[in-house]
């Protein structure tokens, strides 16, 4: 895991602490980030109304429409996302604005000490700060992203959200969520939804997209045992120029695309909408628009801008690793040809991405993925290439106007989101 660096000493100093922390024995529980939020005098307790989003990809992406969404029509909003991708900083946002590195150290700081003996792991540690700070700076809202699966997942400790919301599902973090259990879902899928649905909590209304029905079926009945309301009945019409929303609280006609590339990326702002009605939140349909237009979310299909790496050249920088994620680059480079650079961690599939952009390849380089295990060039076929890094991965490329698509990590596109001096803020 990249846990950051920091030119601030006393961020460094936690950030080097947070180095040392690992997840014992694969342990995956609750138990832990309790005990520790207890400590803590129980920060999840004193939140502001929480939008809780789960989901296998997408969810980053509701987050980000959420909170643009909600900051235009006025509101101040707390934010925590994960993972970052080039400052610890990026995981907390207080008020609308990242977390300072004073404050940062501080907080760090007071969550080890009361976590002392606890062993808490690096995620558990990220949330407490995170909760700590949300409840102690007044705000309207929190938009508060899952980090892994849901059920378990650390910010679950959540006692009764304003809305959950569930994005797009697919196969992903097998060892964790797909580990044998008594009790569970076998088959795949179904798991992946169960553990989802986990954050589903009784009173507070949720919503899905669409699923197939051995998907739905498991989150409608997790629901219906605890009492969780389903908002229905919403769905998003495509237009060449934009979309409509429909649903049966209030319908938006002619919003304009979403400024988050992808067809997909309609979805997910059409469930930003929907958790925002299920909410009760008052909102105008011109802070819907702007909304829109203003969110941003690094590293998922994103065009670099010109800069030191990009030059003047079009590259499009993607962190998707999965199955879903390669079908949504295929969909977005449909009929185009370019040239892949690509970096992936050991443990995730080399054709995940490669299988559904075969037809758009014109090149393919391999490259490592800083600081982490990864796979070597053979992984991606014969025609993979293996260069040192991104730039000499552009460097080799023809000048043939091609664009080109760096994917395959977070941790990659963080790399080079720095070397093109593109910080998320």
């Amino acid at each position: 895991m990249d846990f950051g660096t920091s030119s601030d000493p006393a961020v460094q100093a936690q950030l080097d602490r947070l180095g040392r922390l690992s997840l014992r024995d694969g342990r995956i529980d609750l138990d832990t980030v309790r005990a520790l939020f207890a400590r803590l005098g129980n920060p999840q307790d004193r939140l502001p109304p929480v939008f809780h989003v789960a989901g296998t990809n997408g969810k980053g992406s509701t987050c980000a429409f959420l909170r643009a969404m909600l900051e235009a029509q006025g509101y101040r909003v707390h934010t925590t996302t994960s993972p970052h991708l080039v400052r610890y900083n990026e995981r907390i946002r207080v008020a609308g604005k990242l977390i300072s590195d004073a404050r940062l150290a501080q907080l760090l700081a007071e969550v080890f000490d009361a976590g002392e003996g606890l062993e808490p792991s690096f995620f558990e540690v990220t949330i407490a700060a995170a909760f700590s700070e949300f409840a102690r700076v007044p705000a309207d809202a929190c938009v508060v992203e899952v980090g892994l699966g849901g059920r378990l997942d650390a910010t679950n400790v959540i006692p009764c959200p304003a809305v959950c919301g569930i994005a797009a599902l697919g196969i992903d973090h097998e060892r964790f969520l797909l580990a044998p259990e008594d009790g569970v879902p076998s088959e795949p899928l179904a798991r992946i939804a169960f553990e989802k649905a986990g954050i589903l909590k009784s009173g507070a209304p949720y919503v899905t997209l669409e699923y197939p029905p051995e998907i739905a079926d498991v989150i409608l009945a997790r629901a219906a045992e605890i009492g969780a309301p389903c908002f229905e009945g919403w769905k998003v019409e495509r237009r060449d120029d934009g979309f409509d929303y429909l649903s049966k609280t209030g319908a938006f006609s002619g919003l304009p695309l979403p400024a988050l590339p992808g067809a997909h990326q309609i979805d997910n702002a059409g469930l930003a909408i929907a958790m925002l009605q299920a909410s009760g939140f008052a909102m105008h349909e011109e802070a819907i628009r702007a909304g829109l237009l203003a969110a941003k979310w690094p590293a998922r299909l994103q065009r670099l801008s010109h800069g030191p790496l990009a030059g003047e050249r079009e590259i499009w920088l993607d962190g998707g690793h999965n199955a879903s994620a390669g079908e949504a680059l295929k969909a977005h480079f449909a009929g185009q040809r370019l040239h892949l650079v690509i970096g992936m961690i050991a443990g995730k599939d080399p054709a995940a991405l490669t299988r559904p952009l075969a037809g758009s390849i014109a090149s393919l380089s391999a490259v490592p993925v800083p600081g982490q295990d990864c796979h070597p060039p053979q992984a991606f076929g014969p025609q993979a290439r293996g260069l040192l890094n991104v730039p000499s991965a552009l460097a080799a490329l023809p000048d043939d106007r091609l664009p080109v698509l760096i994917a395959g990590s977070l941790y990659l596109a963080g790399e080079v989101l720095r070397l093109n001096d593109e910080l998320p803020d």
